[in-house]
């Protein structure tokens, strides 16, 4: 074979997997995003992984849940009904920023925020509330280390 044949088949090749690797791994969602039936197995293990670590007992856990299902519900009204970063990017999509729009933008968000706030807080609170001392310490000590892992152990 032609040695500029080789190398266009060879270039074919690797685009035709990179391309496929991009498509498989944008399919797959993690944490809050994707379908409903996986943002519920992603509340269950956060439950389950921070129970373990607060070591909670049944009613504690329950107050858990509710509070990550209200978080939850939460982000989902901040996001809206559409791509937020597609809104995002709409503003620039002329020569100049639409400026009526991203005030429209954050008013949108804003009420979103003031709407869902008092039950989240409510349901922080409930869950905090009915931790031990001792559970509430580690609480502290997670949020000092800036939400970074729990740790081992």
């Amino acid at each position: 074979m032609k040695r500029w044949f080789q190398r266009s088949l060879f270039g074919i090749a690797g685009a035709a997997i990179v391309a496929g690797s991009l498509v498989g791994c944008s399919g797959h969602r993690h944490g809050w995003s994707g379908s409903e039936q996986d943002r519920a197995e992603f509340r269950a293990r956060m439950v389950e992984r921070v129970s373990s670590k607060l070591e909670l007992d049944a009613a504690q856990k329950q107050k858990l849940a509710v509070l990550t299902e209200k978080l939850q519900a939460q982000r989902a009204a901040l996001r809206g009904g559409g791509d937020p970063r597609a809104e995002f990017r709409s503003l620039f999509a002329t020569g100049k920023l639409d400026q009526e729009r991203a005030r429209k933008l954050v008013d949108e968000k804003t009420a979103a925020v003031q709407a869902g706030s008092p039950e989240v807080i409510a349901a922080a609170a409930d869950f905090f509330d009915h931790l031990n001392p001792a559970q509430q310490q580690k609480v502290r000590d997670f949020m000092d280390r800036g939400g970074r892992r729990w740790g081992r152990g």
